[in-house]
């Protein structure tokens, strides 16, 4: 009867030798559920599609992250740091960012951004970008505070919101035709409906550019466009930049925070896992006004508290030495946009010879591709879930052996529709794998 209780009421399970030793028979387990808080947020594409990237072992062009090596200059930073004769260095540091890492923080975004950054007050050093979304999120909102998020969305921004007791309200980018070939570009925002989602309960909107997973680069005017409703309505803008150095020629990447006004009003999130090809080592910061920054301080004291000490010692040597060669050919903030750029040209040249419709990216290393009209090869009944994006990547990953993203995770329920025809791939790899997808897929197409 114990054991009947716990399968329907609770999803804890316990092993029968604690079961025995269980006095109290009648408790009442649903004690012990997951708070109203987070429910509605328990699953997640990426515990999910690698599951099923590990199950059938697919060539995985879904998640972004690189399969080649980062720039050697900071790996041997990182390698002479954790051996190094200083022992501090292993050790904790300044919990909002440690000194060496916050001053070339803000020796660069200074220049970025003409303005004399403080190191101490205006940077915050978090556990991935995903962190300083977080405690940005966490910290500007109060029960019923609204955040307009611009659709397609990365995933996280829904349930950080909602965990906060914020409601989030959507507007979805949308492309001018359906008929290729499409630019990013293409893709854009209805600006009636955007003002019609400011009201006396906004906190504040969230864009990100370089656009992920579309690749946008928000214009000058689009950005002015945001920044004047922000005003009007005196809201906050959480800008998530990740991608800022992954702009291709002649797309200018534009920081909002430089337009007139909008410093005081913005907390711009960065990441060095994007920036430096070190996804795994987890480390982003936000940087922005003292005031607003101080709310995210609070957070992240009473969660993290401070990272990891030589992982940052490593990319401030990395960023001192990009600052040195800033804006030259050899400087990784350009190199690795230009490597990048004929990979995006070769995927989109594979995915539009097998059938697809590819928007190029302006910036970010994902592409959306229209997979229609390949739905006669694809037996999509063969899957039992109700998107069809997601029946067509699970069926391609175990049939064909190419792994993409179902981009209707990145819509509301009431938008999911508008992804559905669309699946993300990620060029962001060697050569040789990328080959190997053209390869796969053609040899399918022709079958």
């Amino acid at each position: 009867m114990f054991k009947s209780c716990l399968s329907t009421t609770s999803k804890i399970t316990f092993p029968l030798s604690i079961l025995k030793n269980t006095k109290n028979y009648s408790v009442k387990m649903s004690k012990f559920d997951l708070p109203e808080r987070f429910k509605g947020n328990e699953k997640s594409i990426w515990v999910e599609y690698s599951q099923l990237a590990l199950k059938y072992k697919p060539l995985n062009l879904g998640q972004g992250f690189p399969d080649f090596s980062a720039p050697e200059n900071i790996t041997k930073a990182l390698t002479n740091v954790t051996t190094s004769n200083n022992p501090l260095l292993n050790q904790y540091t300044r919990g909002f960012g440690h000194p060496r890492l916050v001053n070339i923080i803000a020796k660069l975004y200074s220049k970025l951004l003409n303005r004399t950054l403080d190191p101490n007050n205006e940077v915050l050093v978090t556990v991935g970008a995903y962190e300083a979304l977080y405690a940005a999120l966490q910290g500007h909102t109060n029960p019923g505070d609204e955040w307009i998020i611009i659709e397609p969305f990365f995933d996280c921004y829904v349930p950080m919101v909602q965990s906060a007791g914020g409601i989030p309200r959507f507007i979805a980018l949308k492309p001018k035709s359906t008929n290729g070939p499409l630019s990013s570009a293409d893709w854009i925002f209805d600006r009636q409906e955007l003002e019609s989602l400011f009201n006396e309960k906004t906190k504040g909107i969230i864009i990100n550019t370089p656009h992920n997973p579309v690749g946008k680069v928000f214009t000058l005017d689009e950005l002015q466009f945001i920044a004047n409703l922000a005003k009007k309505w005196n809201v906050l803008v959480i800008s998530d930049e990740v991608y800022e150095w992954l702009v291709y020629e002649p797309y200018k990447h534009i920081r909002i925070a430089t337009l007139s006004d909008m410093y005081e009003r913005t907390i711009t999130i960065g990441s060095a896992g994007k920036t430096f090809s070190v996804t795994g080592w987890k480390l982003g910061w936000a940087y922005g006004p003292a005031n607003l920054l101080y709310n995210l301080q609070i957070v992240h004291q009473n969660s993290v508290y401070t990272c990891n000490t030589p992982v940052q010692e490593a990319v401030a040597i990395g960023f001192e030495q990009e600052l040195d060669r800033f804006g030259k050919p050899d400087c990784y903030f350009v190199s690795l946009a230009k490597e990048l750029l004929p990979k995006r040209d070769y995927m989109a040249k594979f995915l539009s010879d097998v059938g697809m419709i590819p928007t190029i990216p302006e910036g970010g290393y994902f592409m959306i591709a229209n997979w229609t009209a390949l739905k006669d090869k694809v037996r999509l009944e063969e899957e039992t879930d109700g998107g069809k994006d997601y029946r067509f990547t699970k069926w391609m990953t175990k049939n064909v052996g190419v792994q993409g993203i179902p981009p209707s995770t990145f819509y509301s329920p009431e938008h999911k529709y508008l992804g559905e025809d669309s699946v993300r791939y990620c060029f962001i790899k060697e050569d040789k794998n990328l080959e190997k997808a053209a390869e796969i897929l053609m040899k399918w197409k022709s079958q």
